[in-house]
């Protein structure tokens, strides 16, 4: 997990869409999961990005990679259609994580769009695994 403000694009590094916080992955294929219980609000058919609405009403948006909208769902496999009830863990998008960052700024994004009213820190900047607790709400 990374500062936002670091990654190589002004929406992102400038926090347009809303308080931010990146990641780095390791792995030649990465399944990017829920991070959040909710519902997926948005889910993009070129599977760079996708949005939760949480059941508690705040709404996030995780966007994989820099410019990936321009492989046009290359490398992503979609796991669950728009609309799907998730839980925190499930797996969303699929990613040829390795082959894309031949080509791709891989940084990730993890967007809270609405708060909901609620005042959410990320934690600590570091190695975080899936499961792990990065804010506090």
């Amino acid at each position: 997990m990374i500062d936002v403000t670091t990654v190589n694009d002004e929406t992102f590094s400038q926090k347009m869409l809303g308080e931010s916080v990146a990641f780095l992955c390791e792995g030649e294929t990465v399944t990017f999961k829920a991070p959040i219980n909710g519902k997926i609000s948005a889910l993009f058919p070129t599977g760079h990005a996708y949005g939760i609405t949480g059941d508690d009403g705040i709404e996030i948006l995780v966007h994989i990679g820099i410019d990936t909208v321009e492989a046009n769902g290359e490398g992503f496999e979609l796991l669950r259609k728009q609309n799907d009830q998730v839980k925190a863990g499930d797996d969303i998008v699929k990613v040829a994580y390795d082959k894309l960052s031949e080509k791709y700024d891989m940084s990730v994004m993890l967007i809270i769009t609405n708060s909901n009213g609620k005042k959410i820190s990320f934690k600590s900047y570091g190695d975080v695994k899936t499961k792990d607790v990065i804010a506090n709400i």
